[in-house]
């Protein structure tokens, strides 16, 4: 988490020594109805664990705790002017990423941990209204709000017999997300800097006989994504 604060800090700061001017770059830029380019970024995967009530009644497990990892991701930006300060996106694309399952297990007599690595891969959809503040020279802060269906490609993947047991996940989750950003008006291009996170809507566990689904009741999954914008 605070890797990614730092990388967006930064970025900040770099965009900003470079921009500082009185000349106002691309005047015209938002007057276009359509513009497009594409995103590459940051994400800090996580779930959301709500255990069962089952779950100290249970001979094996006692615990279970998340463990966020860092990912990427890059995609596609499509953008509509639907009035001077709102626009409609659609940036389509591909999220690599992974967390970690903590289980605290009692095996032979004594405790000990389990992890279990869960990779995901998403073909990312997410459609999002942009609310813009008025330009400042050449910056515009903003704020976004939307949804997105994401299906999980490595969710079908095969569990190799030394990663047993493994929990399996959902294929597919929708998200409703909120989030913030600048965009730097530069000389040729328009470059963004975003921060966003998301939370899915489903219970994305697949129940099994074994006590790693039975302690837990609900798993959701949530998002945290830094993208940097070219357009």
């Amino acid at each position: 988490m605070k890797k990614l604060v730092f990388i967006l800090a930064f970025a900040i700061m770099v965009i900003s020594g470079y921009s500082q001017s009185h000349v106002l770059n691309t005047p015209t830029y938002d007057l276009d109805l359509l513009h497009f380019g594409f995103t590459i970024g940051f994400n800090s995967m996580d779930f959301n664990i709500h255990n069962s009530k089952w779950m100290y009644q249970l001979d094996t497990v006692y615990s279970v705790n998340s463990v966020r990892q860092l990912g990427f991701n890059i995609g596609i930006v499509s953008n509509l002017r639907l009035a001077k300060y709102l626009d409609l996106r659609f940036l389509p694309g591909i999220m690599f990423g992974q967390r970690n399952m903590d289980y605290l297990i009692w095996v032979n007599n004594k405790f000990q941990d389990k992890l279990m690595k869960i990779e995901s891969t998403f073909l990312d959809f997410p459609l999002t209204l942009k609310y813009k503040a008025k330009r400042i020279e050449n910056y515009r802060p903003y704020l976004l709000a939307g949804f997105s269906y994401r299906v999980d490609l490595a969710s079908q993947k095969a569990i190799k017999e030394e990663e047993k047991p493994k929990i399996r996940l959902e294929k597919n989750d929708f998200y409703y997300e909120l989030g913030f950003g600048i965009d730097y008006y530069l000389a040729y291009f328009k470059f963004s800097t975003e921060l966003k996170y998301s939370i899915g809507m489903r219970n994305i566990i697949k129940p099994d006989n074994t006590e790693f689904t039975k302690s837990i009741e609900n798993l959701g999954s949530e998002i945290l994504v830094i993208s940097f914008h070219f357009e």
